[in-house]
């Protein structure tokens, strides 16, 4: 039987394969523009990646120092981004310090932009200290480095806001010294292994300063905040917030330059160098916040046991973007304190190399020095400074302090003094260590021991001491108790 024509001619068969035919070519055509528009995605996408790259920046703007210019955008950068600017080591460059680091990863995950300076210098370490450098708007590479960062403002529509810095060995250095020079850029800063501002200054043209690496330079915490605020006079706005990490075991900048540091930057910042917490996040680890126990503290430091001149390493860099508050953890706008014109020279409960302090249990900035040889210090509630006895023997004090304690360990403090008229050549220091305590980490000296008792040595390079003249060494220890009292004795020669 012939097929059933329908109307127009054509039968029923052929009007449902034609209509068939019609649909697999819609569902063709469909499909090729589907396949099309994955294709010019993942070129949109490769080419989106591709740019996610570290980039040469030239001419970005005023330039006395010199450098070279570095940026890393990231993909998923957010609008009005953040910035951080990240300085290498001395030897390193910005490339370097960009492949070498965590931070253009964590910039990945936050959307923020990262600026890596090159010192682009023989050497490659940064001038920290030239006295254009040591000065706001000065001559030298802290004044490029602002420049690319307003440039970065411009060019990419970022927060002035949110500038925060980083870096590393002569990178740290540098971090102190922007956050000194540039507190109207700057909102926070986190150093690793550095030194406080203008510890590192010269006027020989060498740009190294022995002294200030072998820990040898101290100051009360009054006399650093003063070279701090006499690089911007007349700045009367908000002060950074600072971030300090240091090995115990440092022997390119010395540990010394770790307390030096927390002594500036607490004054800087108004607050007591007493640390309202203390605790220890991973073994070998002391964490201390000073002002505030927050994320964002004003004063934050990480004294690391036994560790030299190798940091930041794996983690680290996550902490000091919390710290910034640009993982969301917190406010990353502005500083967190104005300061004080004077700092706190009223005194803490830290003390300082030349006496000690009477603490209060709040370990607020209350404290009053009383300034004896002897020093006693009472404990604060977090059982930080859990007291000490002086001990005077020929010529020379000694006087211990406990600088943090943790369950199963804490961290000491003996300041040398030269109690005579004349000058030193060496001194030792004897005391008892409580049975079942070990010393596991000591700096500055040379451990021994002598009679029974443990003794501790001058180093090479802090022995002579002048009429007055004090140093300071320390030591980690773990036990089974709580930090010890301890009676030392001082003997020179």
């Amino acid at each position: 039987m012939p097929p059933t024509r329908a109307p127009g001619g054509g039968s029923t068969a052929g009007t449902r394969h034609g209509s068939g035919r019609k649909r697999l070519a819609a569902l063709l055509t469909a499909l090729l523009a589907t396949v099309a528009s994955i294709l010019t995605a993942v070129t949109l996408s490769a080419q989106s990646a591709a740019a996610a790259s570290l980039t040469e920046v030239t001419n970005f703007g005023s330039n006395p120092g010199n450098l070279r210019m570095y940026e890393y955008v990231p993909n998923s950068v957010k609008p009005n981004p953040a910035i951080l600017v990240a300085v290498h080591y001395c030897t390193g460059t910005g490339p370097a310090f960009y492949s070498g680091t965590e931070f253009h990863t964590l910039a990945d995950q936050y959307g923020f932009i990262v600026i890596y300076p090159d010192a682009n210098v023989s050497g490659q370490c940064f001038d920290v200290s030239s006295a254009g450098a040591l000065t706001h708007n000065g001559s030298s590479d802290p004044a490029s480095i602002a420049s690319m960062v307003s440039y970065v403002e411009q060019h990419n529509s970022a927060d002035a806001s949110r500038v925060y810095v980083t870096g590393a060995s002569s990178g740290a250095m540098m971090t102190d010294v922007l956050l000194g020079d540039y507190p109207d850029i700057f909102k926070a800063g986190a150093a690793f292994m550095g030194v406080p501002f203008a510890c590192f200054a010269t006027s020989d043209g060498s740009g190294w300063n022995s002294a200030c690496a072998n820990g040898q330079i101290s100051h009360t915490p009054q006399e650093w905040g003063d070279l701090v605020r006499g690089a911007y006079p007349g700045y009367s706005g908000p002060r950074p917030r600072v971030q300090l990490w240091h090995g115990t075991a440092d022997t390119t900048l010395n540990y010394n330059n770790f307390g030096e540091e927390i002594k500036q930057w607490t004054n800087v910042l108004g607050v007591s160098q007493t640390p309202v917490l203390t605790d220890s996040p991973q073994s070998g680890w002391t964490h201390t916040r000073y002002g505030t126990n927050s994320a964002q503290a004003p004063v934050e430091a990480f004294s690391i046991s036994g560790v030299g001149h190798s940091l930041p390493t794996n983690g680290m860099a996550a902490r000091a973007i919390t710290f910034f508050g640009l993982d969301g953890s917190g406010s990353t706008s502005g500083g967190t304190s104005t300061g004080t014109s004077t700092g706190t020279s009223t005194g803490t409960s830290t003390g300082t190399s030349t006496g000690t302090s009477t603490g209060t249990s709040t370990g607020t900035s209350t404290g009053t020095s009383t300034g004896t040889s002897t020093g006693t210090s009472t404990g604060t509630s977090t059982g930080t400074s859990s007291g000490s006895t002086g001990g005077t023997g020929s010529g020379c004090s000694a006087t211990y302090r406990t600088v943090n304690s943790w369950t199963g360990g804490y961290q000491s403090e003996v300041t040398v003094k030269n109690t005579g008229s004349a000058a030193i050549s060496g001194w030792t220091v004897s005391w008892t260590q409580p049975s079942g305590d070990t010393i596991t980490s000591l700096w500055n000296a040379v451990q021994g021991s002598a009679n029974g008792q443990t003794t501790a040595k001058n180093a090479a390079y802090n022995g002579q001491l002048g009429a007055g003249a004090s140093t300071t060494f320390g030591y980690t220890a773990s036990t089974g108790g709580s930090a010890p009292t301890l009676t030392l004795t001082c003997q020179t020669g």
